[in-house]
């Protein structure tokens, strides 16, 4: 078994990142700030928050939590769009009312859409991107590989897809509607699953040597759990995530690269250097 650990990865980039900030915040006193916006009380998105939180503590980036009522959640989203000092804003979801998630990413303006969720942001998704990144960074070939994405979602499957397809890559989405999924599996070289439903993925529907990314989260009896069936991680015949430290450390590393460029757009724009 080889493992894709985005752990070991992150912290290269967490270098460059702190790097890049000190600059913004030295010469050129722009403070790069992050600010997220919630609704309801959900265990997952605490965790989340509190990563988010110690990254950006870690390479100088401000990070400010809002939450606002539902009737008040645009109000706030406006306020940020308005506020010269938010460089990046993101919509942490799920939100407490899901009717609300189309309007709530579509009013952060583009250019502070860090998340890159909405139609028009100017960034690349994070969860997309750290996928991305991970791959990359242990030399995993993607062109004339088949690609099966499972679940075609606003946070990772749909973004991915979008991206891998514009590359000219061979990639088949697989959702709700998919009659055979075993069947999808079996042929895939690179499975990259991202459905928030535990043990979909099952080491039946999988080929030896394949590469497995799973980038599901859901919470079950109070753990933070992917789609993966535990029978998946005792074979030693796969390139595969680790239970933590694979997608997740990365998807944070794109946000806040995502926030940095948003920063030094704001430097670039005042008639400074590039800081990279």
């Amino acid at each position: 078994m080889k493992i894709l650990n985005g752990s070991e990865l992150s912290g290269y980039i967490k270098e460059r990142q702190a790097r890049q900030v000190r600059a913004l915040r030295q010469s050129w006193h722009v403070i790069p700030r992050l600010a997220i916006v919630r609704t309801g009380d959900n265990p997952v998105i605490d965790t989340y928050i509190r990563l988010k939180n110690i990254y950006g503590s870690d390479i100088g980036v401000e990070v400010d939590v809002y939450t606002p009522s539902d009737t008040e959640l645009l109000n706030q989203i406006e306020s940020l769009n308005r506020d010269n000092n938010a460089h990046g804003i993101i919509i942490q979801l799920p939100l407490s009312d899901n009717s609300q998630t189309d309007a709530a990413v579509s009013a952060v303006n583009p250019a502070k859409d860090v998340d890159g969720l909405g139609g028009n942001s100017v960034f690349t998704p994070a969860t997309a991107m750290a996928i991305d990144w991970l791959l990359a960074g242990y030399n995993v070939a993607l062109f004339e590989k088949k690609i099966v994405i499972v679940g075609n979602g606003r946070l990772v499957g749909a973004p991915l897809s979008k991206l891998w397809k514009s590359s000219g890559l061979d990639v088949v989405v697989c959702d709700s509607k998919t009659l055979d999924l075993t069947g999808a599996l079996k042929e895939a070289d690179i499975i990259v699953t991202a459905t928030g439903v535990p043990g979909i993925v099952k080491s039946d529907m999988i080929h030896s040597g394949a590469v497995v990314v799973d980038a599901g989260t859901a919470s079950e009896y109070g753990k933070i759990v992917g789609d993966l069936a535990a029978d998946v991680r005792e074979r030693q015949d796969l390139t595969i995530t680790p239970l933590k430290g694979g997608v997740g450390p990365l998807t944070v590393a794109a946000l806040f690269d995502n926030v940095i460029n948003a920063a030094r757009k704001i430097a670039d724009e005042n008639g400074q250097q590039d800081i990279r």
